[in-house]
């Protein structure tokens, strides 16, 4: 599996060791920077992994910043991304079953880099549940087309 994943400076840290225990358990990773922890707009960074996702360069992809409030926003602006803003195991797992997620968002700030690494291990292994949460995902991809007169 291919996986997107950038961040802004206060995310770089743990995107770093998320790429690398990404590549460790074998996945493949397209990094969309930042490329250090020198101060920068998350946006610039945020969209084009959400875009890789949304074309289906990357089947998944993962954004950090501070908080991830911000990152979580500007993915989920792109047609086609589900991103959710997860903090623990239980959001994560969820994250999957039941919304179809194909981007997660982290706060470096809100969790330790054990935590963090868990989540994104329980976000990758988890699979959607389908069913009754189908439709609902179907929904959402469609929210902001133009109505069909």
């Amino acid at each position: 599996m291919k996986i997107a994943i950038g961040s802004d400076h206060a995310g770089f840290q743990y995107k770093e060791k998320i790429k690398e225990f990404l590549q460790k358990l074998g996945y493949t990773v397209k990094d969309f920077g930042t490329y250090s922890a020198e101060q920068c707009d998350y946006p610039v960074f945020i969209r084009p992994t959400a875009e890789a996702v949304a074309r289906g360069e990357c089947e998944r992809g993962i954004v950090l910043g501070g908080s991830g409030n911000g990152e979580a926003m500007v993915a989920n602006k792109i047609r086609g991304v589900r991103c959710g803003l997860c903090w623990n195991i239980e959001s994560a797992k969820l994250n999957r079953q039941h919304n179809d997620g194909n981007v997660l968002s982290i706060g470096e700030r809100m969790m330790t880099p054990e935590m963090a690494l868990e989540i994104v291990r329980v976000w990758l292994e988890t699979k959607f549940e389908g069913g009754r949460h189908l439709q609902r995902t179907k929904m959402v991809d469609v929210m902001g087309e133009p109505p069909k007169l």
